[in-house]
């Protein structure tokens, strides 16, 4: 590998470790030209499924647009960075193991709604308002009471109508 600092050609390996559950490899390395020192990441690319956008368009999958989709349906909500981390991976790895070469976005959409449906009911409402483009409060509602009849006894999510102590919206004069 060239060193970043002076472009020599070589550089050697003084430390490797492994990190992020074993998939990916961070090696310490040294300039014998410079005396330089740096990191480098090693990870193993494997080829995913390249996305065929709604309109036909094919593009390469970019796990960075996963990650912004999870974040903006989790904005401001109490889920851990840890549990959203992953749910990307989940993602992924579902990805990976299709034999498909190409694969709708509808359905990686799917595979993101099934993840944030485990995470927070509200993520879930918020993603799928978007993605199933809800043209109004009814569409709202029908998701809603979907989602609270599918929910198996003593859920451990904050209710997503009413109930407990939730005091209802009072506009003030």
């Amino acid at each position: 590998m060239h060193c970043p600092f002076c472009q020599n050609i070589d550089t050697r390996v003084i430390d490797s470790r492994v990190s992020e559950e074993g998939s990916t490899i961070r090696r310490r390395r040294e300039c014998p030209s410079c005396g330089e020192r740096f990191s480098n990441l090693e990870t193993v690319e494997l080829k995913l499924p390249a996305v065929i956008k709604g309109d036909g368009r094919r593009e390469a999958f970019d796990a960075r647009k996963l990650r912004t989709g999870f974040d903006r349906a989790l904005h401001k909500r109490p889920v851990p960075e840890d549990r959203i981390d992953a749910a990307v991976r989940a993602v992924v790895r579902q990805l990976r193991v299709s034999t498909e070469r190409e694969l709708p976005s509808r359905r990686i959409g799917e595979l993101v709604m099934a993840e944030l449906r485990k995470l927070d009911h509200v993520g879930y409402v918020r993603y799928a308002s978007v993605y199933r483009s809800f043209e109004d409060v009814a569409d709202f509602r029908e998701e809603l009471d979907r989602l609270e009849h599918e929910l198996p006894a003593g859920e451990s999510q904050l209710p997503l109508l009413g109930g407990g102590d939730v005091v209802p919206f009072e506009k003030k004069s």
